[in-house]
This record gives C-alpha cells, structure tokens and sequence, in this order.
C-alpha cells in the first residue's frame, strides 16, 4: 500500500479512512487535511444536519467521491459497524481509523453532575474501544493505522479533572491496542494535543476555554496526517503537541 502526502485528488487507489465526531473542530479539520492529501473518507457524528453541511463543504465542485456521511453515535457499536461497512461498500478498502469523538463536561470530582459523567465515559472511551474492534479485521487486510485523539490532559493530572480521567484512559488503551496489533502490521498512533481553539470549550453557550495561546484545529489535523503518512513499517506511537506558551 503506498501512502502519498502530495496526492493531489483521489483515485481507485487512494487511503480510505473513517474518521469519528467529524461534524466540527478536530474531526472536520482532519478531514479536510486528508482528502488534500488525496484520502476518501467517511466521517461520523450525532448531529447529522451539522454532518451533511460537512460532507456538502468538501464535496463541493469535486467529480470523485472523496466524503461521505455516516450520522450515529460514536459509542453505539451498530452505529460504528454502519460507518465501517460503509467506508468497504463504497471505497473498497479501510486503511485508517481517526478515533476523535469526544467531549469535556467542564467539571469537577467536587461539583460534576454524575449523569454527564456517564455520557462523557461512554464517549471518550467506550467510543475508541467500539471504533478499533470494528476496524480491526479490515485494517488486518490493508495493514493500516488507527489514531486516537487524546490530550495532554490524559499524561498530566490536575485536581478533580473527570474529563483528564477518560483521557488516561485513552492513553492506556493506545498502548494495549498497539501491544494487541503490532504483530499484524498495524500502526497505533496517540495524538494528544493541549489547547487547542475549537467547540469543546463551548458549555451552555458560553465560551470556557482559558486565556492564553491555543492551537487550531488544523494544527492537530495536520499532525494526524502526518503519522498516518508514515512509511509501511515506521509506528508512530506518541505524539503530544502543545501550542508555544503552553507550560502544563
């Protein structure tokens, strides 16, 4: 399988990849990078209005199919299988999954609501697991990659932080898939930004997210493409990117 930065459109041959929670910020942006670099992907998300608005974006005045939708819950493992099958049924192949559906409760062990918390666990980390099981007998055929968006949240602990909780998780579940799939010839890359300017910080129509610099979206879509375009053989396992005056 050849991998390409400088594909410029796709073609019969081009990556395939699913992306999960692509209907804003980290996963929109990841698609947009990819299908730059010549991808066709198929991109998931709750919200199927915001999904569609998506696909019609980066679709627009293109003749090859490079995007399609497939609208569900990231942690619903009927929902993923959906998207899996769509991606084979209408590319052929799988060769990447972008593990990115998630999302912050803005809370605390001392004030959270635990009802959000449950919400939150089953997103951010039954939601990956859900992803790399569906994917896994595919991606063996292809020897392909899997990407798990983390944060810096899921390597550092601060007080009380829940949302840190999922993403330790997601730092541990990294290490066990790649321990569980190496042999097979698949990549596992964990991406764990720090702050990054996106809707996640958006809670009850308020903006929560702190002062101070931030990386966009494309900043960390960039870096995602850049693990899945390693060499057959080269496993990025860890990348932690922090905007420049980001000390925690």
């Amino acid at each position: 399988m050849t991998r390409s930065p400088t594909t410029p459109s796709a073609t019969p041959g081009s990556p395939v990849t699913v992306i999960t929670g692509g209907s804003s910020g980290i996963g929109a942006a990841t698609a947009a990078e990819l299908i730059q670099r010549g991808h066709r992907i198929v991109v998931t998300g709750r919200d199927k209005a915001k999904l569609d608005r998506v696909v019609a974006e980066l679709q627009h005045d293109r003749d090859d199919l490079v995007i399609l939708a497939a609208p569900g819950d990231a942690c619903d493992p009927l929902a993923v299988a959906t998207a899996i099958d769509l991606a084979q049924r209408s590319y052929g192949r799988l060769d990447n999954v972008v593990a990115n559906a998630g999302f912050s409760t803005h809370d605390s062990l001392l004030d959270g609501d635990p009802d959000r918390w449950q919400d939150m666990l089953l997103t951010n980390v039954l939601g990956p697991m859900v992803l790399i099981q569906a994917a896994l007998p595919a991606l063996r055929a292809t020897r392909g990659r899997i990407v798990l968006i983390g944060s810096v949240a899921g390597l550092k602990n601060s007080a009380g932080n829940v949302y840190s909780v999922t993403k330790w998780a997601v730092t541990g579940l990294a290490e066990n898939t790649r321990l569980l799939v190496t042999g097979d010839g698949i990549g596992v890359t964990l991406v764990a930004p720090g702050r990054v300017a996106t809707p996640f910080w958006q809670r009850d129509g308020a903006n929560t997210m702190p002062a101070g610099p931030a990386l966009s979206d494309h900043d960390v879509a960039a870096s995602v493409s850049w693990a899945l375009d390693q060499p057959l053989g080269v496993d990025i396992n860890t990348v932690v990117i922090r905007p420049i005056g980001q000390a925690v």
